[in-house]
């Protein structure tokens, strides 16, 4: 992946969240932002691939345990934060996986994908100064809307039906987060990005299962 940090500013004294930190796209951002002096946490399910991922990065960077796949989790995350974050970064997801659970019964990707960030933004927001960044997909077109009668989707499971809804969530929940901010005179900042097809581990279970 190429990379041009020569845009952003000065860092330094600002603390940032990535979840998913490890790999991919996370570990680049957790790179670059690195890089410009901010004090990144890496937000991961395997800690010991966080600290491996982490001895190649810039700065003191932070290896904290969060699993999207369990509120327990997130909520112990979020329990044991204190002090400010200027970026909280949405960035952990699954694609296109066979047909699973979380550990509180939901369907695996809208799971990670949106409840999970749905609880820890919540959770953490009395902490987030600067904004929240939640990465979403433009194969969200490809939902035909939220299935709140079946988020599981038991009837009619596909891999990226699955992906799609968990995706379109991520941008619902970024407008609703932001309506409510300005609603309430915040200057906190909700947004979302596409970042386009990488070649990272996202797409390792799923390459095939367009059809499916």
């Amino acid at each position: 992946m190429q990379t041009n940090a020569v845009s952003l500013p000065d860092l330094t004294g600002r603390t940032v969240v990535i979840t998913g930190a490890n790999s991919g796209l996370g570990l680049e951002t957790a790179r670059m932002l690195g890089g410009q002096g901010a004090r990144v946490v890496l937000a991961v399910r395997n800690e010991d691939k966080g600290r491996e991922a982490a001895r190649e990065l810039p700065g003191d960077p932070e290896v904290r345990r969060l699993d999207l796949a369990d509120l327990k989790s997130v909520r112990a995350f979020a329990e044991d934060w204190s002090g400010d974050i200027h970026l909280l970064i949405n960035n952990a997801g699954v694609m296109a996986l066979p047909e699973g659970r979380t550990a509180d019964g939901f369907e695996t990707q809208f799971g990670v994908n949106h409840l999970g960030h749905f609880a820890l933004t919540n959770l953490l927001l009395q902490h987030v100064s600067g904004r929240v960044v939640t990465l979403s997909s433009g194969l969200h077109r490809l939902s035909t809307g939220i299935h709140f009668d079946d988020v599981n989707l038991e009837r009619g499971y596909t891999p990226y039906r699955a992906y799609a809804q968990s995706k379109l969530a991520n941008l619902l929940f970024t407008l609703e987060l932001q309506n409510r901010l300005d609603a309430a005179g915040s200057r906190v900042l909700s947004t979302a990005a596409h970042p386009g097809y990488a070649a990272t581990n996202l797409q390792s279970h799923g390459a095939d299962a367009f059809s499916r």
